[in-house]
């Protein structure tokens, strides 16, 4: 199996954390994510899909251990409150009223900011803890699994998000493999912030062209240095990897449309620790991610001096 070590990257503080996304789910984002960690000698596997995170059960960790997730919220002293509505009138996403004398707070469509508690006159409202989620930490063979979930109802993934990447942000002697949600939202935004390379992975249809795009525009915007593996590919045209050659978009790999790869990813089956074949396949990946990212990586050094 590939060593990040042996190409220098990890060494000497450099920071590896690639994030893997795609436009919308089923493209094979996790399929991706999970076996490029498995294929590393050692690495974090971290599942920022929190809505419905998938990775823990390919992995399968023990000796989990559990954290929850809170999130601020406002708590109202009737008493002090003189019915102002500075705060209603501040909230943009309606979670706060006043109706017959009374403040209501809305806990449920609150996205804690706080502003509304530095903007009391009175200091009639203060905070308190809400959990939102928890986070779940444990070990599958030589991969750190950490896995963020959101409990059902919740507004917003972000700050369980933000917590699995602080818990790993200062880590530099290991990979780190993001398994980013679907789509382009702002939990995808906060998925990749920290990342130092996006693989972007594509279907081989026109729908698929649609769902690239998407991720494409955004690495552009945040300025990520990104490649694209063209998943359940076939003989005959791609209009996914016609997309990457009118785009002059590096295509790190091919994963074919392959029946026993279907199988075993569908039955929750690591692919590189099931089957020779498809651990030389990922192995490979792996090799022209790592060297991509310590090119970028040296490029980007060159470009300081």
């Amino acid at each position: 199996m590939p060593d990040f070590m042996d190409m220098g990257v990890g060494k000497e503080g450099n920071k590896m954390m690639i994030a893997v996304l795609s436009g919308k789910g089923g493209t094979g984002k996790t399929l991706v994510s999970v076996n490029l960690a498995a294929a590393a000698n050692k690495s974090i596997y971290i599942d920022c899909d929190v809505e419905e995170p998938n990775g823990h059960l390919f992995f399968k960790p023990v000796d989990v251990q559990e954290e929850e997730v809170s999130v601020k919220i406002p708590v109202v002293n009737d008493e002090l409150c003189n019915g102002c509505r500075k705060c209603v009138d501040f909230c943009e996403f309606n979670a706060l009223s006043y109706i017959k004398d009374k403040l209501i707070i809305f806990e449920d469509i609150c996205h804690s900011c706080g502003g509304c508690v530095l903007l009391c006159p009175e200091k009639a409202l203060t905070e308190k803890d809400k959990v939102i989620g928890k986070i779940q930490k444990g070990m599958s063979g030589n991969v750190h699994v950490n896995t963020g979930i959101l409990n059902t109802g919740e507004i917003s993934g972000v700050p369980i998000i933000s917590k699995l990447l602080e818990d790993n942000r200062d880590i530099s002697d290991i990979p780190i493999f993001v398994d980013c949600p679907p789509g382009s939202a702002c939990v995808v935004m906060d998925s990749i912030k920290d990342a130092d390379y996006c693989i972007l992975v594509a279907e081989p249809t026109l729908f698929g062209v649609h769902n690239l795009n998407m991720v494409y525009e955004l690495v552009k915007i945040f300025e990520k240095p990104f490649g694209v593996v063209l998943n359940k590919c076939l003989e005959g045209e791609n209009p996914a990897e016609k997309f990457c050659l009118e785009k002059g978009i590096k295509v790190l790999g091919r994963i074919p449309f392959d029946n026993e790869l279907g199988t075993l990813n569908s039955n929750a089956k690591i692919a590189v620790r099931e089957s020779k074949k498809y651990e030389e396949m990922f192995a490979s990946l792996l090799e022209t991610v790592m060297e991509e990212v310590q090119h970028k990586h040296e490029a980007a050094v060159n470009s300081q001096r």
